[in-house]
């Protein structure tokens, strides 16, 4: 590939090499389980990566930099279903526009008490998009290169939200702050990955 393309076939070779972590034991039983897309898409030559930017008026996460997903339903057959049955409730993807390279490491939320189940997909096709107002404000694309190229150390910042303060793992772009579980989950994408693929290190 070029620099900044992504292969998906490279991609689901790595995440298939590797068993992910996982929460699924006493550890994780207050938690609720979810399931998240870590949507991977070319645009321009460019790999990057899709976000969700929740609106005020959801549940939990207010106005965060997310990926889409939600909770597991008792309906759900497999962490697969929930995460496209989400992505399709949220912005219009579904499985025809989507394909699912494998999982990675499952994350926890401090706040909203959820055992996370990433799995990696990269979008073959964004002419389905149809954004959920209720639930996003906006969809935002961010180069997967953004990610590569600093300690984990250096990314961690104080991030105020909703009254507390937060030391979290956190990304900037823009105007944008990409910060606790959806940044630790691109932090653990990008150890699994990051060197294994051919991306331009980011001077911070």
């Amino acid at each position: 590939m070029s620099d900044q393309r992504c292969l998906p076939d490279t991609i689901s070779n790595i995440l298939s090499s590797r068993v992910p972590k996982s929460f699924d034991d006493k550890r994780s039983t207050n938690y609720r389980p979810a399931g998240v897309l870590l949507p991977l898409l070319e645009e321009g030559g460019v790999c990057k990566v899709l976000f969700t930017k929740r609106t005020d008026s959801v549940e939990h996460h207010k106005g965060q930099i997310s990926f889409p997903g939600g909770a597991v339903d008792k309906r759900d057959t497999s962490i697969e279903e929930t995460v496209l049955r989400e992505t399709y409730e949220e912005i219009g993807l579904s499985e025809k526009d989507i394909e699912i390279l494998g999982r990675i490491d499952d994350a926890l939320t401090v706040a909203s008490n959820y055992v996370i189940h990433p799995l990696v997909g990269m979008v073959r096709s964004m002419d389905d998009l149809a954004i959920n107002r209720a639930e996003v404000k906006r969809v935002i694309t961010v180069p997967l290169s953004l990610f590569h190229g600093t300690d984990s150390e250096k990314r961690r910042y104080p991030v105020k939200y909703d009254g507390v303060t937060y030391e979290t793992p956190a990304y900037k772009y823009c105007e944008h702050t990409i910060w606790g579980a959806t940044a630790g989950i691109m932090e653990n994408f990008m150890e699994i990955i990051g060197d294994k693929l051919c991306l331009p290190r980011i001077q911070k």
